[in-house]
């Protein structure tokens, strides 16, 4: 990444809360950003194929194109075998194809391969589907879960629907033998939409491989939408559903993030609009009961931001949620970041924690203080080191225009920032046979 540092893409990673972080740069300068109303969009019209003390210096490696394929990529996610600490996955969401992306490697992020995700049949005569919005997370026997929501339309008569999927790997991403369907809706307003998968790995719980994935079931602000959290006690042969926000509010939120305690609690956390806070809420059962409703911290941007390089759809807030599972002095302390806008009227990340499994939540602060640059950070990610509790972050910023959403994860001492940006775009060829945007999916080794 050192020898991009000329372009103005920032992608910036801080290991622990206390620590200076390093800089570095990653070029883009498209303004192309894809969503999965974009994809549908496309589909309709188009041809398309099935298929603690400071730290400070970081040293990272180079940028690795982990999807190195023709047409944007999106939505990027990335996670890792705690078990196998060199095995990682990623997925993004293809906008020219149908089907979701997957990323497998087993040397440390060194080289990828790409597997496409199952997609059930189509509703109706004239129906297609497609999948949007990976998340990735493996449990401790070394089971990869891969969700995802199916998006159904029929061509030029709109969308019929969307459902819940997830998939399981058993050999890190490679292949995916089942998926489980759940919790289709359909009609006016109702969609699901924006999950976030997470599994129980902590050795003791008594939920141990667990898995939960969370999401908004959008429903046009009645109470039959709200936040969906499914559980999964069979490695994710069937999910069971609950709802975590209040069954009684308008349900208007989005950006659900599931976490799992030390102990075997499931926490996750949201963007709550109506209310224009950042909520909580956790179950001591594994998921099948919930306890009231809390707030991590008030906010000033309710959904989303129109910032420059956001300009056309808006930088969208959402929580990210994290526990530290070290040994170290805070296990246990749950961490809570979101974009809001700082002191000057930019927008920055904000971090908040709680000692007490979420019962009252520190005073929000920025994670960038020590910069001070006069842009707006947005579409970031969190992630707490299992081995050694660093509070690891990856963002954008405004000194160009980006992909849309990135993610991080941490283990040992590493990070794996996984992000897009168009640096084949500016290639003289890049062997398509047809003109479209290259934005490729990157990622690199930072310690």
């Amino acid at each position: 990444m050192s020898s991009l540092r000329k372009t103005s893409l920032a992608i910036l990673l801080v290991i622990s809360i206390t620590s200076l972080p390093l800089l570095a740069y990653a070029q883009n300068s498209t303004t192309h950003n894809p969503t999965w109303w974009d994809k549908y969009q496309y589909v309709s019209n188009n041809a398309f194929t099935v298929g603690g003390a400071a730290t400070t210096s970081l040293s990272y490696g180079s940028n690795v194109d982990v999807s190195n394929e023709c047409g944007p990529q999106s939505e990027t996610f990335i996670t890792l075998n705690q078990s196998r600490a060199k095995m990682l996955a990623a997925g993004s969401n293809e906008i020219f194809r149908l089907p979701m992306r997957g990323y497998f490697s087993s040397n440390a992020g060194s080289s990828w391969g790409g597997v496409d995700l199952p997609l059930p049949p189509p509703i109706g005569a004239n129906g297609v589907d497609f999948g949007s919005d990976p998340t990735l997370a493996f449990d401790s026997r070394g089971n990869l879960f891969y969700g995802y929501i199916v998006v159904f339309f029929s061509n030029g008569t709109g969308i019929n629907g969307t459902e819940m999927a997830v998939a399981r790997s058993t050999d890190g991403g490679q292949t995916y033998s089942t998926v489980t369907y759940f919790s289709q809706e359909g009609g006016t307003n109702h969609f699901n939409d924006k999950p976030m998968i997470t599994a129980d790995t902590n050795p003791n719980s008594p939920f141990r491989d667990n898995v939960y994935i969370a999401w908004d079931a959008a429903a046009g602000g009645s109470t039959s939408g709200g936040l969906r959290v499914a559980t999964s006690t069979d490695h994710g042969a069937t999910f069971t559903v609950t709802r975590a926000d209040d069954p009684s509010g308008p349900g208007r939120l989005i950006g659900a993030s599931p976490a799992v305690g030390t102990n075997g609690e499931l926490y996750v956390a949201w963007n709550d609009y109506a209310a224009n806070t950042i909520a909580f809420n956790r179950s001591l059962d594994g998921g099948k009961t919930w306890q009231q409703q809390r707030v991590v911290a008030p906010k000033s941007i309710p959904f989303d931001i129109g910032i420059p390089a956001e300009s056309f759809r808006g930088a969208l807030v959402y929580p990210v949620l994290d526990v530290d599972r070290s040994n170290g002095p805070h296990r246990g302390r749950i961490y809570c970041s979101w974009m809001d806008k700082n002191g000057v009227g930019a927008t920055d990340i904000f971090l908040s924690y709680s000692d007490n499994k979420g019962q009252t939540w520190s005073k929000p602060s920025p994670v960038t203080d020590q910069f001070g640059y006069p842009v707006d950070r947005f579409d970031h990610w969190m992630s707490v080191d299992a081995a050694t509790g660093d509070v690891n972050f990856s963002f954008y910023d405004t000194r160009n225009q980006q992909g849309d959403y990135e993610g991080l994860v941490s283990y040992g001492g590493i990070s794996y920032p996984v992000w897009t940006d168009s640096r084949r775009q500016l290639a003289t060829s890049t062997g398509c046979s047809r003109n479209l945007a290259m934005e490729e999916v990157f990622s690199a080794k930072v310690r």
